[in-house]
């Protein structure tokens, strides 16, 4: 069986800004949860079996106490906010497995989520339909792959390393040095992603990158500036890591058979009603 993993967040986001607006008949802008929904629908149409969603029920996390200029819920449209709720309240209705994160964010849902799926050996392969590169941390040779949904791309563990230049395991201090915009932390100074992926791609984690520029043995463009901002800022750099690893230590489902399609509720019917542009 295949699981497919879905950043449901990713998703509200995505359509919101690529299909026409819509609103329900009580003027409230519903085309986002309208078109996550079709999307969800037609993969299940497809053959998808076996599927879950992770959605950022607020978008602040614990990871904001740790760096306050992490990402919040600043700007972000009042008519996409608004649809939040009723996304994750149209997924259950559609009988989808719903994770909606409070302290975690909908990363760490789809990295716990992943790495439980796996352990179940009827579970051949699981799909974390996402486009977001810190999730590339959980990609496990061809087990455990990313789906872009929009593109259909798949990308394993080899499709990492040609992308990144990385292993899985270092995709957290791969985003350490180089940073992650959308996530607003901004890594260190010089590090590069050519450089980084270059050092990290032979010393695999920060601690065991030497503080000796001249014993790393690899291309990196000025690399005793960037021993020098290392040493200066390892902690930062552990800090940041610590922003890029995702949190897996929740159980979120009891069997892979409790994420199984069965079909739509009662109450999927009246709210596909009020998602119908009025008359």
């Amino acid at each position: 069986m295949e699981v497919h993993l879905i950043d449901g967040t990713y998703e509200l986001f995505r359509h919101y800004y690529a299909v026409p607006s819509a609103r329900d008949a009580n003027g409230m802008e519903v085309g986002a949860v309208r078109g996550v929904l079709a999307s969800v629908l037609g993969l299940i149409t497809k053959g998808a079996t076996h599927v879950g969603v992770a959605t950022d029920h607020v978008i602040e996390s614990f990871r904001n106490r740790l760096w306050p200029a992490y990402k919040t819920g600043e700007g972000i449209d009042p008519a996409l906010r608004a649809q939040f709720q009723l996304l994750e309240d149209g997924l259950q209705a559609l009988g989808v497995t719903v994770w909606p994160m409070i302290e975690w964010e909908a990363d760490d849902a789809l990295a716990a989520a992943a790495l439980q799926a796996v352990a179940d050996p009827a579970v051949e392969r699981v799909l974390i339909c996402t486009p977001d590169k810190d999730l590339a941390q959980c990609v496990r040779g061809e087990r455990v792959v990313l789906m872009n949904r929009r593109t259909n791309a798949i990308i394993d563990e080899a499709g990492v390393v040609k992308k990144f230049g990385v292993r899985p395991a270092s995709i957290p201090d791969y985003l350490a040095l180089v940073g992650d915009a959308a996530d607003g932390y901004p890594g260190l100074p010089g590090w590069g992603a050519k450089s980084t992926a270059a050092v990290l791609a032979r010393f695999g984690r920060l601690e065991a990158i030497p503080a000796d520029w001249r014993e790393w043995g690899v291309d990196a463009k000025n690399p005793a500036a960037l021993a020098a901002t290392l040493q200066r800022q390892r902690e930062l750099a552990r800090l940041f890591r610590d922003l890029a690893t995702l949190r897996t230590d929740t159980r979120l489902f009891d069997a892979v058979e409790d994420l199984r399609w069965t079909g739509p509720t009662e109450r999927f019917a009246p709210l596909a009603a009020r998602l119908e542009p009025p008359r």
